[in-house]
This record gives structure tokens, sequence and C-alpha cells, in this order.
């Protein structure tokens, strides 16, 4: 198996997690500038390793270069130690060197993996001045911890996947409107809030951190893949019973994959786990969200207003209340 194929099938979830709800800094500025060509955008791999000829980083090289766009691939990017690209203070640092270089107008991060917490656990802290950040999956853990420290900025979201795709993304990038996403919808109500969205595992292994941001009065929006519908009724059991979902005002759900093997007969399926877990707290939700692991991987940006219809399914980007 191709090494960038693994990647694409690692979660990076991390250790369990804690009972303990983190507080978070709201974010009051305005987003971070669209970005126009010329633009400069750094790759960054916070939780993995790349080789040179990784089809994805190319990918990306070649759509930036047609938006007029700079990829910037520093030198730590390729290297590796371990698992990863580098030590836990080399890709901490390259992250912090980015983050606060000016004349970086995005950051992009690439093969998620499963190590981004650790370079969060080096000890900086991000600005909570606005700031681009692409990324998912593993990469949920710095978007979230962005969106803790009070920047908003951060985008759910790949830049691989169909051009469909990829115009979403850059079109949110450059501060142009995009089109709803259409789901199911389970529980009828209409909720208005900022978003939260994050890959279900990392955003569990961050209880009890700094990293995850308030959640009362949002809109979350999860994902997953890899996870048997047993662990993720334990980890949404584990929502429930910290409090994280007291006072948001709705849940959407994006793509959860899982092994046919990991359903034993007599299971609940993936569907029942979620309904069952999140119907019942009296707030709009909807699933089948073209968001997550696998094809369209639809981006979204935190912590900006949205509402999701539980009765059309569909969630907008929308105006503040």
């Amino acid at each position: 198996m191709k090494p960038w194929r693994r990647r694409e099938l690692l979660l990076g979830a991390l250790a369990a997690a804690v009972p303990l709800a983190a507080r978070s800094r709201a974010a009051t500025q305005r987003g971070p500038a669209p970005l126009k060509p010329g633009a400069r955008i750094a790759a960054l791999a916070p939780g993995t390793w790349l080789e040179r000829e990784d089809p994805t980083l190319e990918l990306l090289r070649r759509r930036c270069r047609q938006e007029g766009w700079r990829l910037l691939t520093p030198p730590e990017l390729l290297g590796q130690w371990r698992w990863f690209s580098g030590t836990d203070e080399q890709r901490a640092s390259s992250l912090r060197q980015a983050w606060l270089d000016p004349s970086i107008d995005a950051l992009f991060l690439v093969g998620a993996g499963w190590g981004s917490a650790r370079v969060l656990e080096q000890g900086w802290s991000i600005p909570a001045t606005p700031r681009w950040c692409v990324g998912f999956s593993d990469c949920s853990a710095v978007l979230l911890a962005q969106l803790a420290a009070g920047s908003c900025g951060g985008v759910h979201g790949w830049f691989g996947g169909s051009d469909l795709q990829w115009e979403r993304l850059s079109s949110l990038l450059k501060g142009r409107p995009v089109a709803s996403l259409q789901g199911r919808g389970l529980r009828p109500g209409l909720a208005r809030g900022a978003l939260v969205v994050s890959n279900l595992t990392i955003a569990t292994s961050l209880i009890g951190t700094p990293w995850l941001p308030a959640l009362r009065d949002k809109i979350l929006v999860l994902e997953d893949t890899g996870e048997a519908p047993y662990r993720v009724d334990r980890q949404l059991t584990q929502w429930r019973s910290s409090g994280l979902l007291d006072g948001v005002r709705g849940i959407g759900l994006g793509r959860f994959s899982w092994a046919e093997d990991d359903v034993l007969p007599g299971d609940f399926s993936m569907e029942e786990i979620l309904e069952e877990r999140l119907g019942n707290l009296g707030i709009p939700l909807v699933h089948q969200l073209p968001v997550g692991h696998g094809r369209p991987n639809m981006a979204l940006p935190l912590g900006v207003p949205a509402q999701l219809d539980g009765a059309t399914g569909e969630l907008s980007l929308a105006a503040p209340d």
C-alpha cells in the first residue's frame, strides 16, 4: 500500500478523553483578507510525513498555480522522524513560524495522520488574530485550537477531490459566497449559530484540554471514518455525559464510514447509533451532509454564522442573528 494511501485511511485518534469542558475566547474580529493572485500559501504537515512524489502535494501545487497563488513547501515538510515530518518540537516550530509570518497568507495542513495534538502540546499559543488555515481529519485538532483561541479563518476541507470540491474551497478563501449543503433531515427545527466542524474522534480526544472551543449556541458538524458504530456510541455517550452538548443549537452529521466486519448480528447500525444518541436532544438534527472522509468533502468554515434546517436537511452560511 502506498504511504499516501495509508495516510488517507489513518484517523489519528489520540488517547482517552477526560470529562471536562474547555472554555474558549470568542472571536470578535473580522475574518482574514480574501486571497488574491500572488497570495503565498505554506504547506505544513503537523500529523504525518510526506514523500516528495506524493501526488496530493503535486495536485495542491497545480491548483494553487491556476489560482495565481504560490505554494511554499518548507524543507521540514519533506523530512521524516518516525511517522512524522519532524520531531514534535520541529513541527511546532514550523507551524509557529508560518503562522506568525506576515508574508504568508494562508496555511494548508496536508497529510492528516495522527500527531497534530502533539504539536499543540509543545506550549505555543495560537494568536487570536484571523488566519486562513485549511485541514481536516487529524488536523481538526489545529482548527479547533484556533477557534478556541479566538481566531477565525479555520476551514474544514481538503484541497483534493473533484474540481467542484476545490472550487468551493477556493471560493471561501477568496471571500465569495458558496452554495448550501444538502443532507437529510432527522429532527425538524431551524438552528442559527456559528459553525464548529470536526472529526468526532479528534474532538473527543481534546475534551479536557484548552483546545476544544465552547459549543454553547453553536451549530456542530461531525464526521468520522474507521470507527465502528459501538465506538461512535461510546464517544457520543461521553459527550452527552460530560455536558458538552448542553446549549448546542443544532447538529449536522457528515460522512461516517466503517468496516463491514465491525458490525455483528444484533448490533446497532451506524445510522441507529447516531440517531439514538443525538435525536433526543430537542434540537435540529441533519445527517448525510457531504462532509468528511470520502468524496465529496465540501469545505465548511469554522466560527462563521450558519443556519441548519432540520426539516429540509439544508446547511447554509447565514447572516448573524
